[in-house]
């Protein structure tokens, strides 16, 4: 048997004073309310950078590949399809799917107003899952097929400010500099709302066919490819090597041709992401410090109201690292308890917000309308055992009083 674990269980009995109890209790609490607070916020931050670039990624694919004057601009220099640039493209380690695009800025107006947008053309090969999972009203345009259609997808933004409801036809402008502005219609065939208002104010979807007619290009000009890959951690990686391929590359097609990944394209909004993690540093060391301290006054005065109980041990022949050990037990049932309530109290409120989204946001600001939660094992576990290993650690401190605790004085004045 463990004898001081035996002591420490015994010892952690409700006593008849009620003080060390309190104080016990004072300590469960703050280490529970300091891991539901800090698996709140790192919920929270994960959520937030997994919604945006989640969403983000959802109009924007992984890595774009255009014209180096194309992947910044609405005015695109047109490459080819298919060939060398493609099997450059899929030849890279990381490549999975990728499907060709084409953009025209373009001004919708109708009766109550004008709203310019990003008139985005994709075919067939385009992954709709993003769009589909955020679509509201009506269904999404038909692309592909052997009938061009002038089907339009657009953001509920748009569409309440410009009071269209599907199935209406609406007159685009497209102004090219020097020139009178090119006028076009198409069909309202569905409504989106991704939540990303700043987003769906700028994006619409129609068949590519549409662009290409727009532009003058021939049937195999592109604005460019959107490129997924399987493991986005890597898309800096992927980036790297697919720019360094193209630049490399002898052929015609390639010429002028460069890859940008969605992190170089937004850098503002994955720079805003980044700044989190120092926000949750914080609140970790703050939450943690917080905890600490309670558990440090609580120790303190646990170990003073068993001061006899020391003197006795050590006059039975008990030593100093022993006696340390049966308080550090004792803290650790503590920080164990306040360990399962805080999960409890903290996941709880994660599973709520998941469930009933109680918490919004203003989109405008945050970019998302409701405060998103992202739950990981691997972070979840790390946390737990982190903040009991560092409090436990630093308990070892005041643990040592009670090599300065004489049994000769503390038995005599009991």
């Amino acid at each position: 048997m463990n004898l001081e674990f035996f002591i420490a269980r015994r010892l952690d009995r409700p006593s008849d004073g009620g003080r060390p109890g309190v104080m016990v209790r004072i300590a469960v609490v703050a280490v529970a309310v300091s891991l539901a607070v800090m698996i709140l916020a790192l919920a929270v931050i994960m959520g937030f950078k997994r919604e945006i670039t989640r969403k983000v990624v959802g109009f924007m694919a992984h890595v774009e590949v255009a014209d180096l004057r194309s992947l910044r601009s609405l005015e695109s220099q047109p490459v080819r399809l298919g060939g060398e640039l493609e099997r450059i493209i899929r030849s890279v380690e990381g490549f999975s799917s990728l499907s060709p695009y084409a953009v025209r800025g373009a001004i919708v107006r109708t009766d109550a107003g004008m709203q310019g947008v990003m008139l985005k053309g994709v075919d067939g090969q385009y992954d709709w899952s993003f769009l589909a999972d955020h679509l509201v009203e009506g269904a999404l345009p038909r692309v592909g097929d052997s009938i061009r259609t002038k089907d339009v997808l657009i953001g509920r933004a748009v569409a309440g400010e410009l009071a269209l409801a599907v199935g209406d036809r609406v007159e685009m402008l497209f102004v090219e500099p020097g020139e009178a502005p090119r006028r076009d219609r198409f069909r309202v065939s569905g409504i989106y709302d991704s939540g990303m208002e700043e987003m769906d104010r700028q994006v619409a979807m129609t068949d590519l066919r549409n662009i290409q007619r727009l532009s003058g290009w021939a049937p195999d000009e592109v604005s460019g490819y959107e490129v997924r890959i399987a493991d986005f951690g890597r898309v800096e990686e992927f980036t790297r090597r697919l720019g360094r391929a193209l630049l490399y590359s002898e052929s015609e097609e390639t010429r002028n041709v460069a890859a940008l990944n969605v992190r170089e394209r937004y850098p503002n909004i994955f720079d805003w992401l980044r700044a989190h993690d120092v926000n949750a540093a914080v609140i970790i060391i703050i939450m943690t410090v917080v905890a600490l301290f309670n558990m440090t006054s609580a120790l303190l005065i646990l170990v003073l109201e068993r001061t006899r109980m020391i003197g006795l041990l050590k006059a039975m022949g008990m030593t100093d690292r022993s006696l340390q050990r049966i308080f550090l037990y004792r803290a650790l049932r503590i920080i164990g308890r306040g360990l399962v309530w805080g999960n409890l109290f903290g996941l709880g409120l994660l599973l709520v917000q998941r469930t009933f989204h109680l918490v919004r946001l203003d989109a405008a600001g945050y970019l998302l309308s409701e405060v998103p939660v992202a739950f990981g094992w691997g972070w979840w576990l790390a946390l737990n055992l982190g903040v009991a290993a560092v409090i436990l650690l630093l308990l070892t401190v005041p643990a040592y009083i009670v090599s300065y605790i004489r049994p000769d004085e503390s038995i005599r004045y009991q």
